[in-house]
């Protein structure tokens, strides 16, 4: 599968963005999804995951009450609502994919065998 992230950009403290990740393949809902970001530096964290069909998701402490990971299966894509954002979130954010749901509890880059490129999330204090 390709996956496609969008929706990266430049905001204010304390905004909001929305990411993307579209997926190529019609069997999308066969997938676990993952989230991850990169900041300069530093190494490739966990974000959030989300199951196959949605519905459970987890998220790393740092974005708790503040990211929202969903997806829509019928549009192949997932998506991951960033609120109340912090100039400790920029980061390049990357989607992943792994056709094993156990392998979201891993919460490493290592399991996840699909990857899309990075969208750059850039945050000003």
């Amino acid at each position: 599968v390709q996956l496609q992230a969008s929706g990266g950009g430049s905001v204010q403290a304390g905004g909001s963005l929305r990411l993307s990740c579209e997926a190529s393949e019609r069997t999308f809902n066969r997938f676990a999804m993952a989230w991850f970001r990169q900041a300069p530096g530093k190494e490739r964290e966990f974000v959030a995951a989300i199951s196959q069909s949605g519905e459970r998701t987890y998220y790393a402490d740092s974005v708790k009450g503040r990211f929202t990971f969903s997806r829509d299966n019928a549009k192949d894509t997932a998506y991951l609502q960033m609120i109340t954002l912090k100039p400790e979130d920029t980061a390049a954010y990357y989607c992943a994919a792994t056709l094993s749901q156990l392998n979201i509890f891993a919460k490493a880059p290592a399991f996840f065998e699909y990857w899309g490129l990075g969208t750059l999330v850039t945050v000003s204090s």
